[in-house]
């Protein structure tokens, strides 16, 4: 998928009544929808684990993109809706089993750096590779890392972005709003400095380095076109913040 290079409205969620799309998009906006609304969520779980592997493998990379976005954030909530003390072993939480996918049991972990980053080593900075993906993430991962997602996945801190249902059709233009969205409300600009998210800092590789890191904030209108300040980076909070999986689609 290519990244737009300007802002966008915001996220389009799905219409009921649109053309039909591809079971996993649509199990994974259930799932989504399920977690949201106090639904039937064990029939969502079931859907999701029912899906033939051959399904993930047709999808294209706007479907991979809302598909493995919603999964994430269905499952960070359900899990934390569930026991929010989870949150309290972050290393314990993101590498256990929260999901299975096509007959998969998969972690946060899994899902984030392995299939939506494409192998990258979560503690690499955004450098390294993972050597040791596996089978199921090898097969499944996305042909090219789309850094928008970090604003995008929520693993339930007070400093995550907020949660969407991302739809194929407009996950570009959502990926955008979110984006934008996320780094005008969390940057900080003064004396020449901009205090950007820390997740751009556990993930600078992904952003093109410090100075794409200034590219994203003149993208998106964060700083003047032609500013060139120091980057540092704020402190995350981990706090527990449940809301942005409740209500909603």
């Amino acid at each position: 998928m290519t990244e737009r290079s300007g802002t966008a409205g915001s996220p389009v969620e799905a219409a009921s009544g649109a053309a039909a799309e591809p079971a996993p998009v649509d199990a994974a906006r259930e799932f989504l929808r399920a977690v949201r609304t106090d639904g039937d969520v064990d029939a969502a779980r079931r859907r999701l684990d029912a899906l033939p592997p051959a399904a993930l493998d047709a999808l294209d990379a706007a479907e991979q993109l809302a598909f493995w976005i919603n999964v994430y954030n269905a499952a960070t909530g359900d899990a934390l809706l569930d026991d929010p003390t989870r949150l309290s072993n972050r290393r314990r939480f993101f590498a256990a089993s929260v999901v299975s996918v096509a007959g998969a049991d998969l972690s946060l972990d899994e899902i984030e750096h392995g299939i939506l980053r494409r192998s990258k080593w979560k503690y690499g900075l955004g450098y390294l590779p993972d050597p040791f993906p596996s089978a199921f993430v090898r097969r499944h991962r996305v042909a090219d890392l789309d850094p928008r997602i970090h604003f995008a996945v929520n693993c339930g801190a007070t400093a995550c972005p907020a949660v969407f249902a991302y739809d194929p059709a407009t996950v570009d233009e959502a990926l955008d709003h979110a984006a934008e969205t996320y780094l005008r409300g969390e940057t900080v600009v003064a004396d020449g400095t901009a205090r950007v998210p820390r997740l751009m800092l556990w993930y600078r590789g992904d952003f093109g380095g410090r100075s794409g890191i200034r590219e994203r904030l003149r993208r998106y209108g964060v700083i003047d076109a032609d500013a060139t300040p120091e980057i540092r980076y704020r402190e995350y909070d981990w706090t527990p913040s449940l809301e942005p999986f409740r209500g909603g689609e």
